[in-house]
């Protein structure tokens, strides 16, 4: 028996007035899933256990079938060990963003823009997380480069105290509400509002601002967690399997389950990602030997 998990993870999205009301789901042209969803069984699964914010961490645990109360220890974690950071028992990572935040001089009264700064390429990103690196990095305290507005800062063995908040949860809000709270969360703030000093005139946002791009002038950190310990995949259910995404949070775990990690070029984690290159990867996995591909 072979199995294919295809995850679209946020498809389902809202109506939109511009499409009949309809979600881009229901609106768009899918004949292969419409016959699928004819002639297949469907049901519904809840993902995401009472007591947890609802995300793609937690749900994707779940699809895979580890209960999430057992083996969640957030987000950044399996982010950082998918790119290849290694984690202490008393480190933690944390989701660093660049995002762009509005002008006002008092940080607290700026608002969330937008949560990927147009999406920044993975190239300018590195730029902007390595100047930062140069000059915010503690002897604790490190920032790792990774896909577009998508980073990793660690802070080695780091206190636990402090409640953060997902950037794309408060688009278009005044961050007042949301900055970083908790006994251990002064440091955290601090990162945040010396990273604007530093990233504001730096060249990459320059040039981003002269091509009509919006700039990467904030870090916004969010998602911390310790490292995770997941059961083998293979001992939990004796089927081989693969791994193929573009995002570091499905990467790690796959790293943490022991499957085996597939790289397409030009996969993306976005909508503008090569998804033909994904499927045949797919079916190479499984032409190769693999029961399984997610």
């Amino acid at each position: 028996m072979k199995y294919i998990v295809i995850l679209g993870d946020g498809m389902a999205d809202y109506p939109v007035p511009q499409l009949d009301n309809k979600t881009p789901l229901q609106y768009a042209k899918k004949p292969n899933m419409d016959y699928l969803a004819r002639h297949g069984v469907l049901g519904l699964v809840k993902t995401i256990p009472d007591g947890l914010a609802p995300g793609s961490d937690v749900a994707n645990l779940s699809v895979m079938g580890y209960d999430p109360l057992k083996y969640y220890t957030g987000r950044s974690p399996l982010e950082a060990i998918s790119m290849g950071i290694d984690l202490g028992i008393n480190d933690v990572a944390f989701r660093c963003n660049l995002v762009t935040l509005s002008e006002e001089d008092d940080y607290s009264e700026k608002s969330m823009i937008d949560y990927s700064s147009d999406e920044i390429s993975t190239e300018e990103g590195a730029q902007l997380i390595e100047a930062l690196n140069s000059q915010l990095r503690l002897q604790d305290i490190n920032f790792y480069p990774g896909v577009s507005y998508r980073h990793c800062m660690v802070w080695r063995n780091a206190p636990h105290d402090y409640n953060l908040t997902p950037p794309h949860d408060i688009s278009g809000k005044k961050i007042r509400e949301y900055l970083p709270k908790g006994k251990d969360a002064g440091i955290l703030l601090q990162l945040m509002q010396k990273s604007y000093e530093i990233l504001k005139s730096h060249k990459v946002n320059v040039d981003r601002i002269k091509r009509g791009l919006r700039p990467a002038n904030s870090i916004w950190l969010w998602g911390a967690g310790t490292k995770p310990s997941l059961s083998s995949f293979y001992e939990k259910y004796h089927i081989k399997g693969s791994v193929i995404s573009a995002v570091d949070l499905v990467k790690g775990l796959g790293i943490c389950m022991g499957l085996k990690t597939i790289n397409v070029e030009g996969a993306t984690g976005n909508i503008n990602t090569n998804y033909k290159g994904k499927a045949d990867a797919a079916l190479n996995e499984l032409k190769s030997g693999q029961d399984f591909v997610y």
